[in-house]
């Protein structure tokens, strides 16, 4: 039998940088300090493809993906992204002509959070993980990634202080000193933010320290489980801490650089966030990659935040 895919292709010799396979959908299982956990996880699958080569052994790549994942059952990875190493380690030997390998993961993971202990439940939050293999003269070299998506709410700083002196005007009492801090009305947004470390192979973080960072850049985390005290608590959390998309990334990166001195300065650090607006027809979004070196050179430079 012909063997199709080694053969040269027939619409211009181009290299190709990422062909494979992706929507698959399988229970990983991970054994972390505290717990075990099952998650239902989406992956990506791919590897390069040379200018002679028609087309990629795709087969292959579900095949490794299975053998993986699978025996996770029985012999549970240490994380996400160690399982994702492993994927892409094995994708180079089965693909001979290949000199990259990347997987991504995204899994469904769920966390006790609640405004107050009476109201704790299991929460719905992403993971998030990648991992590299690449052929160099010495060898395999590796690198994986490890990062989380929250979901909460952020108030518009804009809009409070258009409303405060719409306010004032007719009711100028709220002039007063001793109403300053007062949080005035705004509209919110739902925020959906992502944060994702690229690490050395031997680095280790814990997705709860992202998820942590995440909701703690947000004007507020938001709750499955709300009762009437409980919403107004929220509302007037996030309306004291109101932010723009740019300072929910800006606080995602400085709280990023306080909690992970232990890191080397080279670890990349992708933040992005969007909010789902209320009273605009189209959603607000925010970026950054950085290193972890920039982030802190930049942040001495720039000296303590001021407080809001």
């Amino acid at each position: 039998m012909t063997d199709i895919h080694a053969l040269p292709p027939t619409m211009g010799q181009l290299s190709l940088g990422k062909v494979g396979i992706t929507g698959i959908r399988k229970p990983l299982v991970i054994q972390r300090p505290e717990r075990t956990h099952t998650l239902s996880a989406g992956f990506e699958v791919y590897v390069d493809l040379p200018a002679l080569r028609k087309g990629s052994d795709l087969s292959r790549n579900a095949q490794v993906l299975a053998e993986v994942v699978d025996e996770t059952v029985h012999r549970p990875a240490r994380s996400l992204e160690s399982a994702c190493l492993a994927i892409a380690r094995e994708l180079l030997p089965r693909h001979p002509y290949a000199r990259e390998a990347e997987v991504r993961v995204e899994a469904e993971y769920f966390r006790p959070r609640g405004i107050r202990e009476a109201r704790v439940a299991l929460e719905p939050f992403t993971l998030l993980a990648a991992a590299w293999a690449r052929r160099r003269p010495s060898g395999v070299e590796v690198q994986k990634a490890i990062g989380a998506e929250a979901v909460g709410m952020t108030a518009c700083p804009c809009a409070m202080e258009t409303c405060r002196a719409r306010l004032e005007e007719e009711f100028p009492l709220l002039r007063d000193a001793q109403f300053a801090a007062m949080p005035i009305i705004t509209h919110n947004q739902r925020n959906r933010s992502r944060l994702l470390l690229t690490l050395e192979e031997e680095a280790e973080v814990e997705a709860d320290e992202l998820l942590d960072i995440l909701e703690g850049a947000q004007s507020s985390p938001t709750y499955a489980i709300l009762k009437r005290g409980d919403e107004g608590q929220v509302v007037l959390d996030a309306h004291r801490r109101p932010r723009f998309v740019e300072d929910v990334v800006r606080a995602a990166l400085s709280l990023l650089a306080e909690r992970f001195p232990q890191l080397p300065d080279t670890t990349g650090v992708e933040v992005a966030t969007r909010s789902e607006e209320s009273i605009h027809k189209y959603d607000v979004r925010a970026e950054h990659r950085s290193t972890l070196g920039a982030l802190r050179r930049e942040l001495a430079a720039s000296g303590p935040s001021p407080s809001r």
